[in-house]
């Protein structure tokens, strides 16, 4: 029986998997993203102790996936310490020595939404730490010269959130600038964990991500929009996003068939339906 591995390597943690020809996870585990030498230290200890076939990576970025590219398989213009113009592909490929496909996190984050759903059309999108999408058109991701970066794009700010900068290094009050996880902290003082759910800052944060909901399906008209990351957890996050995205009519006047919101976790998940003004929840 071949076995397979994954690498998920995020800014925050790396998650490691090995899993049979039937996709069922044999084993797993998590290590804390520190300094690179340290992380793919720790990486490859736990490849060599759990041998694989074949190996996927998807890394959080920016990174280079072009292959022709002098600088494929590297993480390249990241703000996180001690990973700048790092060639992540090369170290764990010299080290294993096994076949090893190299994209985005969120881009192999939809990938596996496609092959657990069987949709060809959808957007991933996590909303955590960073913002990040990842998108399948007919069962082939969409990207050109680089990949997307869908975290990056502008969206219209929150009449009570005007006098915010934004926390983004490039571009200040990009989405992700203004709707990722620490631009909570940076506005309150306080993690968005230690929050109240009524605290106010939760309905700027909704009015953010039903824009980003609304450009993709303006966009690429996708199947479904799955959400992840840790803010879309937020107790009451799901109806808040909704009931805003419901005012946003140009959605439902251009499409007869919106996409189908999802979110997506490791244990549960959680379907609206369309139109989004009943907000029919429903356990899937």
């Amino acid at each position: 029986m071949k076995t397979y591995g994954s690498i998920e390597a995020g800014g925050t943690k790396f998650v490691l998997a090995v899993g049979d020809e039937n996709n069922k996870i044999l084993k797993s585990t998590q290590i804390k993203t520190t300094l690179p030498d340290e992380t793919i230290k720790k990486t490859l200890s736990f490849f060599k102790e759990n041998p694989v076939d074949a190996l996927g990576i998807g890394s959080f970025g920016p990174i280079d996936i072009t292959p022709d590219s002098p600088t494929y398989g590297y993480i390249t213009s990241t703000p996180k310490k001690g990973w700048t113009n790092y060639n992540l592909l090369a170290k764990i490929q010299k080290a294993l020595n096994i076949p090893i496909n190299f994209t985005t996190d969120v881009n192999a984050s939809a990938y596996g939404e496609m092959i657990l759903t069987g949709e060809k059309s959808l957007v991933y999108l996590t909303i955590g730490t960073g913002i990040g999408g990842g998108a399948v058109q007919n069962g082939q991701f969409i990207g050109g010269f680089s990949h997307a970066e869908m975290g990056h794009q502008w969206v219209k700010r929150h009449p009570d959130d005007l006098d915010f900068k934004g926390i983004c290094p490039y571009h200040n009050d990009c989405l992700e600038g203004v709707a990722a996880g620490p631009s909570i902290e940076a506005r309150t003082g306080i993690r968005g964990e230690d929050l109240p759910d009524d605290h106010p800052v939760w309905e700027i944060q909704a009015y953010y991500i039903a824009q980003i909901a609304m450009n993709t399906t303006l966009s690429f008209a996708p199947d479904q929009i799955i959400f992840g990351g840790g803010v879309m957890g937020k107790p009451g996050m799901l109806k808040k996003f909704s009931k805003i995205l419901s005012r946003f009519s140009m959605v439902m006047f251009a499409f007869q068939k919106p996409s189908k919101i999802i979110l997506s976790f490791h244990i549960s998940k959680i379907m609206l339906q369309q139109p989004l003004e009943t907000l029919n929840l429903q356990n899937e």
